[in-house]
């Protein structure tokens, strides 16, 4: 027969340190106890984070392709010559009118002398400067030829009326036979030859008449060439005056071009400077953003070369045009492989705080906008 056997539960042996398991428990509660509360608060700041980006969001457009603009002046050679002396380097601070370059004016002087020269010539020929010119002269004098030969008129007039007078009597006194025939005859003789004198005197007041209008022409035309020889006068001072070059505008000096003893041609840039006439900032905003940025509306934006740098400005004008019209080659979207794509606009945008006077802004420098639409 078989035996049955009996066979006790097996128990773990007793723990050494029965508090030890308590005291893990205990830390494993205690820690369940701390990191729910932490998950909460990191979840309800996410939550937070999200719904003040979605609210920003809604409330602002912002790009980051805009950039701080300003004005950049050229200087350019207004006329040619070598380049005598460069008084600027790169980067250096000028005022408005101060001498940059000075080019070689030999030549220059030279012609303002003969420009000069001219003038006076033309002046002594049509009279100025508190003087009686030859052409003037040439009036006087056929002006007082004209008074003689008016005078001679007069007497040769006085004689013909005199001989008319003489006549009359002859006639009489030979219807009385108080005279001959011979007497009246010649009585007769005197005054034809006084009318003929007469009408020669006039003839000749006539044609001094037509010098004196030829000597007054003569004066216009002096006149005229004085003022030519006064303009090439004015315009070789000019010239010389070009020959020293200055600022145009107050700033800093950029992309210096010029060296002593380079040649230079006139519209050849020389330089560029940066004007202190204040800077703006492009923002180029995608053309589904335009619906709701308007004309004042507060901007804040972010210069990269500053971190932690927030400027604030005003939407001062919207560009009339997107960008890609003013591009150098302007896609055509009548052709057949159109493929559309956002354009951009840019927005100019007024800059009311800059970063402060040890960060300034200058032409060129990235920025991240944000425009304030409600």
């Amino acid at each position: 027969m078989a035996t049955a056997i009996e066979t006790e539960p097996v128990t773990s042996p007793p723990s050494r340190n029965g508090k030890s398991t308590a005291s893990e428990t205990e830390k494993t509660s205690s820690r369940k106890k701390f990191v729910l509360p932490i998950a909460i608060v990191a979840g309800l700041l996410v939550l937070l984070w999200v719904f003040q980006k979605v609210s920003y969001g809604r409330s602002h457009q912002s790009t980051d392709n805009a950039q701080v603009d300003g004005h950049i002046v050229p200087v350019l050679a207004k006329v040619g010559g070598y380049v005598k002396t460069v008084n600027v380097s790169e980067n250096d601070r000028v005022n408005a009118g101060q001498l940059l370059v000075q080019l070689d004016d030999a030549d220059y002087v030279v012609r303002l002398q003969q420009a000069q020269a001219d003038l006076a010539a033309a002046e002594a020929t049509a009279g100025g400067g508190g003087y009686s010119g030859q052409a003037e002269a040439q009036v006087q004098s056929a002006a007082g030829q004209r008074a003689a030969l008016d005078a001679q008129i007069g007497a040769a007039r006085a004689n013909a009326n005199k001989a008319d007078a003489d006549l009359a009597r002859a006639r009489e006194l030979v219807a009385k036979q108080i005279i001959s025939k011979q007497q009246l005859d010649a009585a007769q003789a005197s005054a034809d030859v006084a009318h003929a004198n007469l009408i020669a005197a006039e003839r000749q007041a006539a044609a001094a008449g037509g010098t004196v209008n030829t000597a007054e022409a003569g004066v216009r035309v002096a006149n005229a060439r004085t003022l030519a020889a006064r303009a090439m006068a004015a315009n070789a001072q000019l010239q010389l005056d070009y020959t020293r070059i200055t600022a145009p505008a107050s700033g800093e000096v950029s992309r210096k071009q010029v060296e002593v003893g380079q040649l230079v041609a006139p519209g050849q840039p020389l330089l560029s400077i940066v004007a202190d006439t204040g800077v703006w900032v492009t923002a180029n905003f995608k053309e589904t953003q335009l619906s709701k940025i308007r004309v004042g509306q507060p901007v804040e934006f972010e210069i990269d070369a500053y971190g932690g740098c927030v400027a604030e400005g005003k939407v001062a004008s919207v560009s009339g045009a997107t960008g890609a019209k003013f591009a150098l080659l302007p896609p055509d979207n009548a052709t057949g492989n159109f493929t559309k794509v956002v354009q951009r606009v840019p927005v100019r945008i007024a800059v009311t705080k800059p970063c402060g006077g040890n960060r300034p802004l200058r032409p060129g420098l990235s920025a991240n906008v944000h425009v304030d639409t409600r």
